[in-house]
C-alpha cells in the first residue's frame, strides 16, 4: 500500500507532502544542496510543524513523509512518486525500524533537555543509508523551555541531510523562534464518513458499530478504532455519559467524581502492572543482578534503579490525567448534543446517539445558558488537571458546577 492511505481526508496534505518527497529525490538522486535555492523552490525543507486537532493524523502524515523520503523503489526511475510503501525504505520507516528514521514520543508529561541533547547529537550524524536522517517527534507541545531552547540550535543550523518533523496540537504549542523556522502544515478533523470507511476497510469493524464509534469520536481515528475494539472502552465511556444524569444532588456528585478518578486511576493502574515489572526486570538484568525479585543488587545501581522508578511514577500520573481527560472530553461532548438539541437541531444530528433519551431528557429539563456554563465547567476541569491540581478535587469542583448550572 503507498505511505499515505492510512492519511484519512487529507488530500491537500498529501498533495503537498508528495511534491516535498519528490523534490527530496531528486536532492538525494543529483546530489543537490538541501539548503539551497533550488530546494526550496521545489517545497522541500529541513524542518516542518504538522499541527492539527487530536485525531486529525498529524504523527501519521509525519510517519508517512518519513517513509517517502526514504522510498528506494525502482519505480521512481519511471517516474513514480516516492513512498511506494512495499520497499524496504519505506516499509522499516512505517515500523519504526529503519536506521535512519527516529522517532520521539513520550508517556512522561515532558520532554527534557537530555533527551533532547541527544537527539541534537544523532541529527548532526550522516544517514548510514545515504538519503535522510530523519527526526520525527510525536510529542513536541511537550518539550520543556529548556529543550525547546536547545531544539532551536539544531532547527536554525541543521546538517545537509537531516530533516526535523515536529507534531503539535497548534502552533501555539511551539516556540515563536521554532516555528518561525519549521514549515507549517495544519490537517484537520476527517469526516465522520472517511473514518467510518477506513475502519470498515482497513479494520475489518461491522458497518453499524463503525458510524457509531465515528460519530461519537467525531472524526477522531485513534479513539475510533480504540472504541470499535476495546469493549471495556465502550464500557467506561458509557458511564461517564451517564454523569449528567446523576448529578442531581451533592451526594450524587461526590459519587460521579470518585468513580470517574478511580476509572483513571485503574487505567494507570493496568498500565503499570502491564509494562513496569517487566522494565524493572529488564533493568536488573542490565546492571547485573541475579535472576529474581528479591536478590540484591550490585553496588552503585541505586541511582539508576531510582531513575527508573521515577519515570514509571511520572508514566502512571500521564497516564490518569490523559484518562481523565478523555472523559472530560466525552463529558463536553454531551453537553454539546444538549445544546444542538435545544438550539433546533435534530436528534439524528447528535453525536452520541447511544444515549439520545439522557440527551433529550437534559434538554428539555433545562435552558442553553445552562448547558454553556455546563461545557465552561469541563473545560475548566481540563485546564485545572493540566495545571496539577489535584484530581479529585477539580472533578468534583466540576461535577458541582454541573449541578449548580
Amino acid at each position: 500500500m503507498p505511505v499515505w492511505d492510512d492519511l484519512i481526508g487529507q488530500p491537500r496534505i498529501v498533495a503537498e507532502l508528495t511534491a516535498a518527497a519528490t523534490a527530496a529525490d531528486r536532492i538525494v538522486e543529483e546530489h543537490l544542496d538541501a539548503a539551497g535555492t533550488d530546494a526550496k523552490a521545489s517545497g522541500m525543507t529541513h524542518a516542518w510543524l504538522f499541527t492539527g486537532p487530536p485525531g486529525s493524523g498529524r504523527s501519521t502524515a509525519a510517519r508517512a513523509f518519513a517513509a517517502a523520503l526514504q522510498c528506494t523503489s525502482p519505480d521512481k526511475k519511471l517516474g513514480a512518486t516516492p513512498g511506494c510503501g512495499f520497499c524496504d525504505g519505506c516499509h522499516t520507516a512505517l515500523i519504526g525500524t529503519h536506521a535512519d528514521v527516529e522517532t520521539v514520543r513520550t508517556d512522561l508529561l515532558s520532554i527534557g533537555v537530555k533527551e533532547t541533547r541527544d537527539l541534537v547529537r544523532r541529527s548532526s550524524l550522516s544517514p548510514a543509508g545515504g538519503r535522510w536522517q530523519v527526526i520525527l517527534m510525536e510529542d513536541a507541545d511537550r518539550l520543556t523551555e529548556g529543550a525547546a531552547n536547545v531544539l532551536l540550535k539544531a532547527v536554525e543550523e541543521p546538517a545537509p541531510r537531516t530533516v526535523w518533523l515536529l507534531c503539535a496540537p497548534s502552533v501555539e504549542d511551539a516556540l515563536p523562534t521554532i516555528r518561525s523556522r519549521c514549515r507549517l502544515l495544519t490537517l484537520r478533523t476527517p469526516s465522520v464518513d472517511a473514518v467510518a470507511d477506513v475502519l470498515m476497510r482497513r479494520d475489518g469493524i461491522d458497518p453499524g458499530l463503525a458510524a457509531q464509534v465515528a460519530r461519537a469520536t467525531q472524526g477522531h481515528i485513534g479513539r475510533a478504532l480504540r472504541l470499535a475494539t476495546d469493549e471495556q472502552a465502550r464500557a467506561r465511556r458509557a458511564s461517564v455519559l451517564r454523569v449528567p444524569l446523576r448529578v442531581a444532588d451533592v451526594g450524587g456528585c461526590l459519587r460521579a467524581a470518585q468513580e470517574l478518578v478511580d476509572a483513571a486511576a485503574e487505567d494507570a493502574k493496568a498500565v503499570a502492572e502491564e509494562v513496569d515489572a517487566k522494565e524493572t526486570e529488564e533493568l536488573r538484568a542490565a546492571l547485573g543482578a541475579a535472576a529474581g525479585a528479591g536478590s540484591r543488587m550490585p553496588r552503585g545501581t541505586a541511582g539508576a534503579m531510582k531513575e527508573l522508578a521515577d519515570r514509571q511514577k511520572r508514566r502512571a500520573t500521564r497516564t490518569q490525567r490523559d484518562t481523565l481527560d478523555l472523559a472530560l472530553t466525552d463529558l463536553a461532548g454531551f453537553y454539546r448534543d444538549v445544546l444542538a438539541i435545544q438550539l433546533g437541531g435534530t436528534a439524528d444530528r447528535i453525536a452520541n446517539t447511544e444515549v439520545r433519551d439522557g440527551i433529550e431528557q437534559v434538554a428539555t429539563s433545562s435552558r442553553p445558558e445552562q448547558s454553556l456554563r455546563r461545557i465552561e465547567a469541563v473545560l475548566a476541569c481540563r485546564e485545572a488537571l493540566a495545571a496539577n491540581v489535584a484530581p479529585l478535587l477539580a472533578v468534583e469542583a466540576m461535577t458541582l458546577s454541573l449541578r449548580a448550572a
